[in-house]
Parts: structure tokens; sequence; C-alpha cells
């Protein structure tokens, strides 16, 4: 009888006839988890607590850095450290290294949160399954720059003119309202392409010698990998981090230039070209001037990196560990 039902169904089918397949099941924790057993909101919170905690502990030595590579910003007139910090404490005490801190705290928390989601998400998307892939690395880390300089440059901005000696502004607030009314929202965006241009190869070297340190040193010591673990991330985050940052000091040169110009005597630039920024800095300071800053933004990166990936590392684990402990309750 089945077969016959079979045969009838087929006869009275039309020739262009296509049966449509069952939808197939639908298993929600598919869109939920993302990549290395983390959901979406996980990596959002680890790249977030991991920027904070690098960026407020060492916002001092960013704000040693800052007053170095802005040219003519009062009364810095040498590139030395030890000038620098000699200044910082005669002009405002102790609480000068703080300066601007309340900006950072606004902006680096939601864009590293940017930063790594886009960062591990790429990465899944570009290595193929391939872990060893430095290339899907890179790439997958100024992808991560782009979209997380969107988020911090305005705050950046506020956060570098509130760390100038004898800064005009009182704080946060109102270093917004004045710069919007004076300059205008495109202020706070002057120096986003330097930025990119600065942190796209930074990124890249960072991620690229991260991934590839991590993995040297995991299989060092294979045995007592899992034991060791924040070594190795701390190890390999400050090489990273100390290798980039020496190679895009001269752009972070710019940036600030840029982001400080016209505040405390700092230049202000008719076009707001990188070009321009270079020339003037050379024309003033020669060649060396665009290195303005680059031990105290080695001695930021350095521990910074170590911080930022043993800090993020940790609480990816934490997540797995979570998330695989549900797994076996359900």
């Amino acid at each position: 009888m089945a077969t016959e039902a079979t045969e009838a169904t087929t006869k009275f089918q039309s020739p262009g006839f296509r049966p449509v397949p069952s939808p197939p099941d639908f298993h929600p924790e598919i869109i939920v988890s993302t990549h290395d057993g983390l959901r979406f909101w996980q990596f959002m919170i680890a790249g977030s607590v991991a920027g904070s905690v690098e960026h407020m502990t060492m916002f001092p030595v960013d704000t040693v850095k800052t007053h170095m590579q802005a040219l003519g910003s009062c009364p810095i007139k040498s590139v030395g450290v030890r000038q620098a910090l000699r200044s910082i404490l005669k002009s405002e005490g102790p609480a000068g290294f703080y300066r601007g801190i309340g900006a950072m705290g606004l902006g680096a928390g939601p864009a590293h949160a940017v930063y790594f989601t886009v960062y591990e998400n790429c990465k899944r998307v570009f290595s193929g399954g391939d872990p060893n892939n430095s290339v899907a690395h890179a790439a997958s880390g100024v992808c991560a720059t782009v979209a997380s300089d969107a988020v911090f440059t305005p705050m950046d901005m506020v956060k570098q003119r509130l760390q100038l000696s004898n800064s005009p502004y009182k704080g946060v607030l109102d270093c917004v309202k004045r710069v919007l009314r004076d300059e205008g929202f495109k202020a706070f965006y002057a120096s986003y392409r330097t930025t990119v241009l600065m942190n796209a190869p930074f990124t890249a070297v960072h991620f690229a010698t991260y991934e590839a340190a991590k993995r040297g040193l995991m299989e060092v010591s294979p045995e007592s990998a899992n034991d060791e673990q924040w070594i190795a991330h701390a190890t390999a985050g400050a090489a990273a981090g100390a290798l980039a940052a020496l190679v895009t000091t001269p752009l972070d040169v710019v940036k600030t230039q840029l982001q400080c110009q016209g505040v405390c005597g700092c230049d202000r630039f008719k076009s707001g070209s990188i070009g321009d920024v270079i020339r003037t800095i050379l024309k003033k300071d020669g060649y060396g001037g665009l290195m303005r800053g680059w031990v105290p933004r080695m001695l930021f990166h350095t521990p910074a990196a170590a911080i930022c990936w043993s800090t993020y590392e940790a609480i990816k684990s934490f997540f797995q560990d979570l998330n695989s402990s549900s797994d076996n309750v359900t």
C-alpha cells in the first residue's frame, strides 16, 4: 500500500518538482558560541577588564610620555625623562601624573572590549583553523585596531589635553564642552587617521610577535605549560609590546602633536596632515624629535602589554572553565 502511494505521488509531480529539504535542527548555542569556547559577551568583558587594568596601572608613565612629545608644551623644554618628571612634580605635584585618568577610564574599557572581540572573531575567520598563521594574527590585529580606535580616539584626545602641565581644562566634561564649542566635533577625530596608521603596524607587529612568542614559550616546556601559562603570556606580551612601541614611536609623536595642538603653547597646524606635522617637528627638533618619548613609550608598553595579555588570558581561562562546567552539568 505504501509502495502504491509513493508511485501515485511520483506520477502526479511536475517534472520541475524538487523536494524541499527539512529545516536543520536549531541549536541556539551555535549562535551564542564564538571561538576558543567563549561567547561574544565574554570576549568583551575579558578585553574591557584587561584594557582598563593595563592603562590605569601605567597611566603615570603615559603622562610623562605625553609631556615629552608635546613640542612647546609649558613648562617642558627638554626631552629627558628626568626633566619631565621633575617638571610635572614641580608644577602639580604627584597628582599631576594622574590628570586625565577619568577620560582614560571612560575610553579604555569600551575600546578594548571592541579590540579583543574583533581580534578573536577575525582570527577565527582568517586563520582557517591554523593556530600558527602569523599573517592571520597580524591581519586580525589591524582590523581590531581600526574598530577600537574609532571608539577610543575622542577620549584619548581629552586625556592628552588634560595631561599637559597648566592645562586650561578643569576636567573631562569641561574639556569636551570647550572643544565642541571652540573647535567642533571634528577636533575629537583630528588624529584618527594618524592613530590608525600608527596602530595598524603596531598591532600587526604586536599580535604576530605575541602569538609566536607565546607558542615558542609553550613549546620550550610543554610539561609545565598549564602551571606556567601566565608567565608565558606575560613574557610574550612584554616582548611584543616593546618591539611594537619602538617601531611606531614617530607616528605616536605626530598623534600627540595633533591631539594637543593649540593647548599650552603647542603648535596649531593649518592642514592637520601627517606631512605638515612631520615637517614642523623636523624643523624645530631634527630627526631626534620623531623619537621623542621613546623611552617612556617602551617603559609603558612593555609592562602594559604583559599586564594586559596575562589579565586577558586569565579571564578567558576563567570563562572557559565556567562554560565547560556548565556544559557538563547540562
